[in-house]
């Protein structure tokens, strides 16, 4: 046999050889022809921020205290004017209170009291969105994520007077101010301090009812402040830290502007940004970033909420008959599927411990939590909404093996997850009883109305069922409490663990609530924990869209 070393088939195999020894030949982007316009409507849908100029209120000292969260708590020992018509240098360590939890941009004067500026001023700056943040020693740092998360900021001052901004965004309600250096030979003052706050905020939501209790008045207070902070150019994870859009956060936020803010360009443009940075092979990231150009955290692929992607689009497109972007985006939706089609086992159930070797399944900071009934639950739920998106949308046809798919999976979780001499579903080979389980389970109709209530019933009692380690999963639980027409008990829950953080000193809800261990931290130093989160504002959701339960 004799060689053709020029055939096209000779040639292509030696083109291709050296992509097969460097891993393959890179995956087709099957979005490749949306990408851009995805983009472009993301920008499009770009809220302009309002600025509002904010100065603080009072000077506080801060006080141990155990029965205050955290062990700190703030009071006010004089005015504003006192730091500002006298030495700083007699003031070193002072804190001042805004009153309120703000995002933006700080700026302050400095000034010569006396002599002649003969070398620089140098100021460290610490911003705390509660008062422990101003009381921990930040180092030596022993939290598992970046110490520059945390909010301290050191400014040589070389020339009086001056007008300072601190070039980076932050998000705070007390700022302490200390002395590093400055010579002897002359006296300052510091004077002015203020804050451009931001937010996309541009509408007032509408009173609640009168009936409202004092206690729901106050944690929907304190639901529209957290969301107000995170609605900033996207809806962010927390304006303190992880300032980004996370899927997860995208959806919680989204349920409550929708019942408030009705902000809906900024929820549309959220969309279009995760479709737009989504994976070559079509499946979402889980975080993006805006600057310096859009981009999204490359390998950093969350199970769970993908499928949300999903569920809120379903929630967004039924909310506002926005069908274009539901029709833009169904091709996103519709991918996200395949995770769904590749995991479900021929029995019913998800091989969720394969799918948690190849993926992050987050669900709850809960480190024992056993996720296989989250994840089986969640499955159906996203099954059965991204069909109820389709028939929104006409395209039932292009997903006409789902409905029976998700049938398949419920069946499995009542034969497989559900015990019915205890009334409660179990998870894991270890038979682990959660809130999330149940939660999860009642919210994808596993089991009958009667069932779901007998289970939630049950929950409160059993002694070793994991609880939710954060106001997320908190959030589907009450969703499941209401779900499953446990309406006054639903009411408890948001008025015992959202009241709790109020009765703490809340002015905005936390990213991690344990009203048993106030220091948890899933980064192992709470300090770096956020105290304004996306995820812990969706009590103003429920409070709104269910009067009949909160109102009265």
């Amino acid at each position: 046999m004799v060689l053709n070393l020029l055939s096209p088939k000779f040639i292509l195999f030696f083109v291709l050889l050296p992509a097969v020894f460097a891993g393959g030949v890179k995956a087709q982007d099957v979005f490749q022809p949306y990408r851009q316009d995805w983009l472009k409507k993301a920008e499009d849908n770009k809220p302009k921020l309002t600025e509002t100029e904010k100065h603080p209120l009072n000077i506080v000292k801060l006080e141990q205290d155990a029965a205050a969260f955290q062990g700190w708590k703030a009071v006010n020992t004089d005015s504003v004017g006192k730091l500002y018509n006298n030495s700083f240098k007699t003031q070193s360590g002072v804190v001042v209170d805004f009153g309120e939890h703000l995002t933006g941009y700080f700026t302050f004067n400095i000034k010569s009291l006396k002599g002649t500026p003969d070398a620089p001023v140098r100021l460290k700056f610490t911003f705390g969105e509660v008062p422990s943040e101003l009381s921990v020693p930040f180092d030596p740092y022993k939290g598992t994520i970046s110490r520059a998360w945390l909010q301290d900021e050191t400014v040589t001052v070389t020339e009086m007077p001056a007008t300072i901004t601190i070039p980076r965004r932050l998000a705070f309600r007390y700022v302490k101010v200390e002395l590093l250096g400055a010579s002897p030979y002359f006296d300052f003052h510091i004077t002015d301090m203020q804050l451009k706050a931001t937010t996309a905020v541009t509408f007032k939501p509408p009173l609640l009812a009168p009936t409202t209790s004092p206690l729901i008045a106050d944690i929907d207070r304190v639901g529209l402040n957290t969301l107000k902070e995170c609605m900033q150019t996207v809806y962010e994870d927390g304006p303190k830290r992880d300032r980004r859009l996370w899927i997860g956060d995208l959806y919680l936020e989204s349920l409550a502007n929708q019942y408030s803010y009705q902000k809906n360009d900024l929820t549309k443009r959220c969309f279009y940004l995760l479709a737009g940075l989504s994976g070559d092979d079509g499946i979402l990231i889980s975080n993006v970033f805006e600057t310096p150009e859009p981009h999204a955290q490359v390998g950093n692929r969350l199970l769970d909420y993908c499928f949300l992607f999903n569920v809120a689009l379903k929630e967004y497109v039924a909310a506002t008959d926005d069908k274009q972007t539901g029709i833009d985006l169904w091709p996103v939706a519709k991918k996200q599927l395949d995770i769904a089609r590749k995991y479900a086992g021929k029995d019913g159930m998800m091989d969720y411990i394969k799918a948690g070797k190849e993926w992050w399944v987050f669900f709850d900071w809960k480190d024992d939590l056993d996720k296989q009934a989250c994840l089986q639950g969640l499955t159906i739920y996203t099954l059965n909404q991204t069909y109820a998106l389709a028939k929104i949308l006409g395209k039932e046809d292009e997903v006409a093996d789902i409905p029976a798919l998700a049938r398949k999976l419920k069946n499995a979780a009542y034969k497989n997850l559900y015990n019915p001499k205890s009334g409660l579903f179990v998870s894991g080979i270890n038979k682990q009883v959660s809130y999330g389980a149940q939660a999860w389970m009642v919210l994808s109709g596993v089991v009958s109305k009667t069932e779901g209530q007998a289970a939630l019933k049950a929950l409160v009692s059993t002694k070793d069922a994991v609880r939710p380690g954060a106001p997320y999963m908190f959030h589907y639980y009450v969703a499941a409490l209401i779900e499953s027409g446990l309406k006054a008990e639903a009411k408890e829950a948001v008025e015992t663990y959202w009241g709790g953080m109020i009765k703490k000193g809340a002015d905005t809800f936390w990213e991690v609530y344990d009203p048993k261990d106030e220091l948890k931290s899933p980064y192992n130093f709470y300090p770096v924990n956020s105290y304004c989160h996306a995820w812990s504002c969706t009590p103003v959701y429920f409070i709104r869209k269910y009067p009949e339960i909160f109102q009265r």
